[in-house]
């Protein structure tokens, strides 16, 4: 990798202003300064340093964010502020992606990552990740839903969705439900329950595969994964 390169997607600068970087002598790599952009260099076995501050180089960032509502799950909206406006700049230089989508109004687990092949593992339809929502119903959600969710139910478009389990939480005119899935069809939870006959009215992500949602993060604050969670994350295998 160009040195320039490197430095510029780890927030030192443009190009243009790594370059200047470089021509004042502030950059070593392997105690040697360094001062044309072109230099090749190893992040992972050479030492780059600036201004005698050795730099530690990563090629990809992985993000936990409790999603809050109104914001929309994409990397750029012309109306609507991203999950993307959430992040700070020195985690936003690494360019990275929500892994699948909340709706506008959902709240909880969101994962940002620029690995696009976790990404793919994890979004592929093949690979049936399981996903858990909690949510409030406005509607008594009784044990026929279950059996109804467990076969799987017909959406609006005629859709039959794969089966979901569904736990009741507390019953009643508002009732409290979990409900894990393993497809991501547009508004899918909701229209699991208008096929019932009943209305979501709150929606929370909780878990997605082995990614149990931070409950110390507040809505719209978001965290590094810790290195047990990636490890979890890139060994996962769904069944």
């Amino acid at each position: 990798m160009r040195i320039d390169k490197m430095l510029a997607n780890l927030g030192y600068g443009s190009r243009k202003e790594v370059k200047q970087l470089l021509k004042s002598g502030s950059v070593k790599v392997n105690d040697t300064v360094i001062k044309d952009a072109k230099q090749q260099v190893d992040p992972n076995n050479d030492t780059v340093s600036l201004n005698g501050e050795i730099i530690e180089y990563r090629q990809y960032i992985y993000l936990m964010m409790n999603k809050p509502p109104g914001v929309i799950s994409a990397t750029e909206d012309h109306r609507d502020e991203t999950v993307l406006d959430l992040l700070e700049m020195d985690d936003a230089i690494f360019e990275p992606f929500p892994v699948g989508r909340l709706d506008k109004d959902t709240e909880g687990l969101l994962l940002l990552t620029n690995d696009g092949q976790l990404a793919h593992r994890l979004l592929s339809p093949k690979k049936h990740v399981p996903k858990m929502y909690y949510a409030v119903i406005d509607g008594v959600v009784t044990e026929a839903d279950i059996d109804a969710f467990k076969e799987g139910v017909t959406l609006d478009d005629g859709y039959v969705t794969k089966p979901g389990e569904l736990t009741i939480l507390k019953s009643g005119i508002r009732s409290e439900i979990e409900l894990t899935i393993t497809e991501g069809k547009f508004h899918q939870v909701k229209r699991m329950f208008q096929a019932v006959g009943k209305r979501v009215v709150y929606l929370k992500r909780m878990t997605m595969g082995p990614l149990i949602l931070d409950e110390e993060l507040e809505l719209g604050e978001y965290r590094e994964l810790t290195e047990e969670e990636i490890e979890q994350l890139q060994a996962y295998q769904p069944q």
